[in-house]
């Protein structure tokens, strides 16, 4: 699979990489054997990037991942880790005492001495205009605790606060066909700025596949159930904001427009990695069959006129409910 540089960093990812929220928690439920089946597939698929947080499943997402590579020391996949969501969400918990606790845990229960990234994982908004946040994480690679560092976040605002930061190597977003905003100003500053981009929420949280209909109802430990409005945090995550109504009708209208021989849902990582400006997309996978799938996505070819139709269908139908907030 191709590979793409964090250009400051200089580290490598595969197109298509891995989130693992799923394999942790949120999601319903995952066992033990398919999880690590779902690493073995993406890894023979040709993904090197996995992306993890120390609060998905309290750090099982982390110790599945460990136990992975563990077994597979031919493998070099790039780590990234997520902290700062263990704590209140308060600018004064985003101190140097706190990120050693973190960071002590997640090399735990990754395994590992120094660990290849670590990203504040949404904080609160002050967090990125605070000199001495970034000062912290400075240390932390002079520590030798972490090679680099990034952001994880909410706003296209945020966003441009921290892509302007000299050490951020890379910024995490929600980027996908119904959520554009990025396009305008984020994208085109980082790749200036040699910042990668992480593509998160790929698939607004499974509405891009088509597999949904109104009728559908999700587990009650599936933040698609518990998060609708949300409840637990960001709004946003969960089906990138959108009304789950409204985000039926248009993931209809999205699946029709699925060329032959793809799936809806590689339809979507597809357009997010035709995006200049992106270094890798991370969907999640449930089992090993849509971990293989999701890395097809890396080498299909889209034409203009897809392209088109799929920023026509954004404009009418999602932007106004999105653009405003995020």
């Amino acid at each position: 699979m191709d590979e793409r540089t964090f250009g400051r960093s200089q580290q490598h990812a595969s197109v298509v990489g891995l989130g693992t929220w799923q394999l942790g928690a949120d999601w319903g439920d995952v066992d033990d054997k398919e999880a690590l089946a779902v690493l073995e597939a993406a890894a023979e698929s040709g993904v090197t990037f996995f992306d993890t947080a120390d609060v998905y499943g309290d750090g099982r997402s982390e110790q599945t991942i460990a136990t992975f590579l563990s077994t597979r020391p031919d493998l070099h996949v790039l780590v990234a880790t997520k902290m700062g969501r263990r704590v209140d969400q308060i600018p004064e918990n985003y101190v140097l005492d706190n990120f050693r606790a973190w960071n002590d845990r997640s090399r735990r229960n990754l395994g590992v001495d120094r660990i290849d990234l670590v990203q504040l994982h949404c904080p609160p908004t002050p967090v990125y205009s605070t000199d001495e946040v970034f000062d912290a994480l400075d240390t932390l690679v002079e520590e030798e605790r972490i090679a680099h560092y990034g952001v994880s976040v909410e706003t296209c605002e945020e966003a441009l606060t921290a892509i302007a930061r000299p050490g951020v190597a890379s910024v995490q977003i929600i980027l996908n066909a119904f959520r554009m905003k990025p396009l305008r100003e984020v994208l085109p500053a980082a790749q200036e700025a040699g910042v990668g981009i992480i593509a998160r929420v790929p698939l607004a949280s499974g509405l891009l596949s088509g597999k949904y209909t109104k009728d559908t109802v999700f587990p009650e430990n599936d933040h698609r159930a518990y998060n609708r409005h949300g409840e637990a945090f960001d709004v946003g995550e969960t089906f990138s904001g959108v009304d789950y109504t409204t985000g039926v009708e248009a993931a209809a209208e999205f699946t029709a427009l699925t060329p032959e021989g793809y799936t809806p849902a590689q339809l979507a990582l597809r357009w997010i990695i035709e995006q200049p400006g992106v270094t890798t997309v991370i969907p999640g996978a449930r089992n090993p069959e849509q971990a293989r799938a999701n890395a097809a996505a890396a080498k299909l070819p889209l034409s203009q006129e897809t392209l088109s139709a799929v920023r026509d269908l954004y404009d009418r139908r999602i932007k106004d409910q999105v653009e405003n907030r995020w």
